[in-house]
């Protein structure tokens, strides 16, 4: 009975489950279900792990431009919110690999490789981004990161490129120190960032 009762629920959550994994690509989504058996006491029993689901309630809007702007909101996020996973997994890997350099030189052109093809792979989709997914995705990328796009750049590039960077940001009233508060000024954003990262708008 418990294995039948196991195997329908299974069943009624697959379409979740598929929907989740529509781009395996996409670092955003991962599966929601999964299903496995262990042995406890020379028995083997299923067991289901599920992603974490979010209740909130229905969001609630004063009139029709507050709901254009949470629906840009979701609308951004889902298209900022891949390559923010992007940039942390891009940092993580240069700075294990970095560690394995003995040498400052070594690093340095290390670094200039990795800048060149950054540079080349991400400007087409950067030209693509409005000014508002722009900053969103500086936020995002001080959550997926724990620091500030220009502490990011600071540690890689220097002080005085990364400066050259947020002065451009400046220019175009933007700012790569911009921190990320989801219990603050972001908590909507937080909102939308935790159910599009579990599948579930």
């Amino acid at each position: 009975m418990r294995k039948e009762l196991l195997l329908l629920l299974a069943l009624l959550l697959l379409p979740l489950t598929l929907r989740a994994q529509d781009d395996l690509s996409d670092p955003t989504f991962v599966p929601m279900v999964k299903i496995g058996k262990t042995l406890v006491g020379g028995d083997t029993i299923q067991y289901m792990e599920m992603q974490n689901v979010y209740v909130y309630p229905e969001p609630t809007f004063k009139n029709r431009r507050q709901q254009q702007a949470y629906a840009r909101l979701v609308r951004n996020v889902k298209k900022v919110l891949p390559l923010a996973k992007e940039v942390r997994q891009i940092l993580i890997e240069t700075s294990e690999y970095l560690e394995t350099l003995p040498t400052k030189k070594e690093r340095d052109e290390h670094i200039k490789r990795v800048e060149k093809s950054i540079v080349k792979q991400y400007k087409p989709k950067m030209k693509k981004l409005t000014f508002a997914q722009g900053k969103l995705l500086i936020k995002l990328v001080d959550r997926e990161c724990h620091s500030t796009a220009y502490e990011a750049m600071q540690a890689f590039i220097g002080p005085v490129r990364s400066g050259m960077w947020q002065a451009f940001a400046w220019a175009f009233g933007a700012s790569l120190k911009k921190g990320y508060q989801p219990d603050g000024v972001d908590r909507l954003t937080e909102r939308v960032v935790l159910m599009v990262e579990s599948g579930q708008i």
